[in-house]
């Protein structure tokens, strides 16, 4: 029995059955382990997720390294290989969803259909079962055939045309955003099928893909075309409704602020002896349409302080403001450990290693004690837990060691 099987946590005795790849799908799998959630991923005999192979980096010794791309998205999960092709494999995930209270999928459509796994096939077995599907342009529709990976979804769904210095230079997000947001609607869509099931006592297909978790983030961007009819361009780091926001010069780097009032407006210009009247600045509006002309006001009064002098007169001043950080430093930050936001976790191979944390914490009523997990443990070896999953499904003595 896995230490995830006795954690706590609000998932506690849940069982999940994760037959994703990559980012989006693992990624879901693992919120739902965070929350205390058994997550058992099954994976490809010989070659594992994908993401095994996904590098440099990797670490550890030569003749077994480790992929941290594999690393950052399945801590807390066992590991099975299985191949869904053969009958051994089929026998083993039958088992599996017979005792499941969710499937985690993000093939192709069509994919687990072929294999004998369609939705209707799984409920079947399992009325209870609520099952996850990720793709990367939806389910159906005339492209819903489509291979979907982050970056090319980034571009499709408009991301890269709000990204980059200019309208000229459209950009990626510097992490899968695509694949993130689509675990993390998946894993909020899995959540309120659960609350559902408590009361029907039966469980249903939740979908969503990359095109749609990113649409769902456009926000007043998409607003922005839909209403007012206007195309959104990249802007570089000011903000296209708001001004002064975004990331300015100083003597001996850069700041970033967010003026987002004109109460703020109006301390941010008492500060540093601007007019907060004057002509083209009297009014959000109004910096908006005379932005330059903004950033180079706020910009020749930043050029007499250095970075921390600014950031401490900002503070002072009630503005929010910010630095830039490296990962290095966010992960040595001493705000960053408080939230629990940097977990540590015994891996087989590599021994102690840091990952970055789960988002949430939980109180208990009255916020008198937290009750978050904070034991966790490392992403699997490929089918480290194989054989003591066959043995809990009652199937060792006819299939061990055939994946």
């Amino acid at each position: 029995m896995s230490r995830t099987d006795t954690a706590g946590g609000p998932l506690s005795g849940h069982l999940v059955v994760d037959l994703s790849r990559a980012l989006a799908g693992p990624h879901a799998g693992m919120m739902l382990a965070d929350l205390g959630a058994r997550v058992i991923k099954v994976e490809n005999p010989g070659t594992g997720d994908d993401t095994r192979g996904w590098g440099p980096p990797f670490v550890g010794p030569a003749d077994d390294l480790q992929s941290t791309y594999f690393m950052s998205c399945n801590r807390n999960k066992e590991s099975i290989s299985l191949d869904l092709k053969s009958g051994d494999g089929q026998e083993v995930l039958r088992g599996l969803l017979e005792r499941a209270d969710v499937v985690i999928e993000n093939f192709r459509p069509g994919v687990m259909d072929r294999l004998g796994f369609s939705p209707a096939a799984m409920h079947e077995l399992n009325p209870r079962l609520v099952i996850l599907s990720i793709t990367g342009f939806g389910h159906d529709g005339p492209e819903s055939q489509r291979s979907g990976y982050d970056q090319i979804l980034q571009g499709e769904a408009g991301l890269m045309s709000l990204t980059g210095s200019g309208p000229n230079d459209p950009q990626r997000v510097g992490v899968p955003i695509a694949d993130l947001l689509a675990g993390m609607n998946g894993a909020f869509g899995v959540l309120a099928a659960l609350v559902e099931r408590e009361q029907t006592g039966h469980g249903q297909v939740v979908r969503t893909s990359l095109l749609a978790s990113l649409i769902g983030v456009h926000a007043f961007q998409g607003t922005r075309t839909t209403v007012a009819g206007e195309v959104p361009e990249a802007q570089g780091n000011h903000h296209p409704s708001i001004a002064p926001y975004g990331l300015f010069n100083c003597k001996d780097g850069s700041v970033q602020i967010s003026v987002g009032s004109e109460k703020l407006w109006s301390a941010f210009a008492a500060a540093f002896s601007l007019d907060p009247a004057a002509p083209g600045f009297a009014s959000n509006a109004e910096r908006v349409r005379n932005r330059a002309a903004v950033i180079a006001a706020v910009e020749r009064v930043f050029a007499d302080y250095g970075a921390a002098e600014l950031l401490q007169k900002l503070n002072d001043a009630g503005i929010p403001a910010g630095k830039v950080r490296s990962l290095d430093e966010v992960y040595a930050w001493e705000q960053v450990a408080s939230q629990g936001l940097v977990v540590d976790v015994d891996h087989p191979v590599l021994g102690k290693v840091s990952l970055p944390g789960p988002p949430l914490r939980f109180f208990a009523p009255g916020d008198t004690a937290e009750t978050t997990v904070t034991e966790h443990d490392a992403p699997p070896l490929l089918d480290e837990d194989g054989p003591a999953i066959r043995e809990w499904l009652g199937l060792a003595a006819v299939s061990a060691g055939v994946s």
